[in-house]
């Protein structure tokens, strides 16, 4: 169950990569590396539809943090952990090879660089896609469901009350084990259990920014060093944009109100402007601004919030409650394995290990539909008025916002988000949803209020 929609939190909000985590082999996270990279492969081979490879370019200039030969060490070690699995190994790069690459990079001081491989995914898409083949396999799945309270049996857990948040109706869901998977709401959720219980979760932001693919002039994935602060972050294609992230800051928001600000935009601006000097960004240049919280594993870490481990820990409340913190996109069928193993021991039954590594995972397969809702939902972007009628027909979309924000990017695409085609997809769907026409227009203004919460920049 999930109290919005389905990656209505941080899965929607990431820089949609699949990777071993390159940077971290620097803070000495060889394990999580390792773990990772297995997973890649994982992914690869079980959703081919979802996740891609992905070739990166990483040019070394003059004076950089990472030198040339530092970088080729750590990428041949990359290539270790893969156990020389990933879709190709890296390659050294002349800096004649890297403008071959990357022609629109900064000429002045580039010494060479190198070339590795990752994956991409849609990350809202990939979440769906686990719901719909639980439920295929006998799951019972509910979103927009807020968490009222819990029902206990002595000083067990043995359920929860949820209200229905589109039908406002109560709901009571008995359990034998209860799993706390909540990302950055994970200590809330650990204080229903025990009020005691300290924190668990270290919550970073990470901001992304989307601008217009045409000025960066990126031909795939460029991996930089930030000239402000030495961070590593990326230039990512995206169709018509370039995504350029990530921040990484500690903050205190709530993870519902967490967005990005002005000095958030400004770091990610410069930063690309000086591997992109021709591209001249502005904050007038910026399509959209997003922002999530990473629930990291707190483990009294004091120091710079990239160093945190991207590591999880999967542990056992005191009254019965599954609890995980930490981990990342790339390891989370891992994560799940582990948490449903310790599941099945404390039900003490005995079942058949786990398939899911080794099963394609079907849930978001889609065909082409054509006719007249063949039409694009915004013109020029991929997304058409059937992509919207089968989000609700076939993919467990309750509201326009979920069509629009995570069963499309519809709303991370163009400048006014989708607003103007809003009232169009929500006629369309109108039908198949029951909404009537002031229905419609409150699916309308509740759209608006989600754009303004998403993608408004804090001063």
């Amino acid at each position: 169950m999930e109290r919005d929609d389905f990656a209505g939190g941080t899965s929607s909000r990431s820089s949609r990569l699949i990777h071993g985590g390159v940077r971290y082999l620097e803070h000495g996270y060889f394990r999580l590396v390792s773990e990772a990279s297995r997973e890649r492969q994982t992914l690869l081979r079980t959703a081919p539809h979802l996740v891609r490879p992905l070739q990166f370019t990483w040019p070394v200039y003059r004076g950089a943090r990472i030198g040339r030969w530092e970088l080729r060490a750590g990428l041949a070690l990359y290539d270790v952990l893969a156990r020389f699995g990933n879709v190709g190994r890296h390659h050294g790069l002349s800096a004649a090879a890297v403008l071959a690459a990357e022609p629109a990079l900064a000429r002045d001081g580039l010494t060479g660089g190198a070339s590795y491989w990752d994956a991409a995914t849609d990350d809202a898409a990939i979440t769906l896609a686990n719901v719909l083949d639980a439920r295929a396999a006998g799951a019972v799945v509910l979103n927009h469901a807020t968490l009222q309270s819990v029902m206990t049996d002595g000083d067990r857990i043995t359920g929860a009350v949820v209200r229905d948040e589109l039908a406002g109706d109560t709901i009571r869901i008995a359990a034998r084990v209860v799993v706390n998977a909540t990302g950055p709401w994970t200590d809330t959720m650990r204080r229903m259990e025990d009020p005691s219980a300290g924190p668990a979760v270290l919550g970073t932001k990470g901001v992304h920014i989307a601008v217009p693919a045409d000025r960066i002039g990126n031909r795939a994935a460029v991996t930089m060093l930030s000239p402000v602060d030495g961070r590593v972050m990326f230039c990512l294609p995206g169709h018509a944009q370039t995504i350029i992230g990530t921040t990484d800051t500690t903050t205190t928001a709530l993870p519902d109100r967490v967005r990005a600000n002005r000095d958030d935009v400004r770091y990610l601006l410069e930063s690309a402007n000086r591997f992109f000097p021709a591209a001249r960004l502005g904050p007038r240049d910026v399509i959209a601004a997003w922002a999530g919280i990473r629930p990291l594993v707190s483990g009294g870490h004091t120091g710079d919030p990239a160093s945190a481990s991207r590591e999880h820990s999967i542990t056992l409340g005191p009254r019965g409650v599954i609890a995980i913190s930490g981990g990342k996109l790339t390891t989370y069928r891992k994560i799940a394995e582990q948490a449903v193993d310790l599941a099945v021991r404390q039900l003490k039954r005995s079942v058949s290990p786990c398939v899911t590594a080794t099963t394609t995972l079907r849930g978001a397969e889609r065909t082409p539909v054509f006719g007249q809702l063949f039409e694009p939902i915004v013109e020029g972007q991929q997304w058409t008025l059937s992509d919207a009628t089968r989000a609700v027909e076939h993919e467990l979309a309750c509201t326009l916002t979920d069509i629009l924000v995570r069963r499309t990017k519809v709303a991370f695409s163009s400048r006014d988000h989708g607003i103007p085609a809003a009232p169009r997809v929500a006629a369309v769907v109108a039908h198949h949803m029951g909404w009537d026409a002031r229905e419609c227009a409150r699916q309308v203004e509740a759209y608006r209020a989600e754009v303004a919460r998403l993608f408004t920049v804090d001063d």
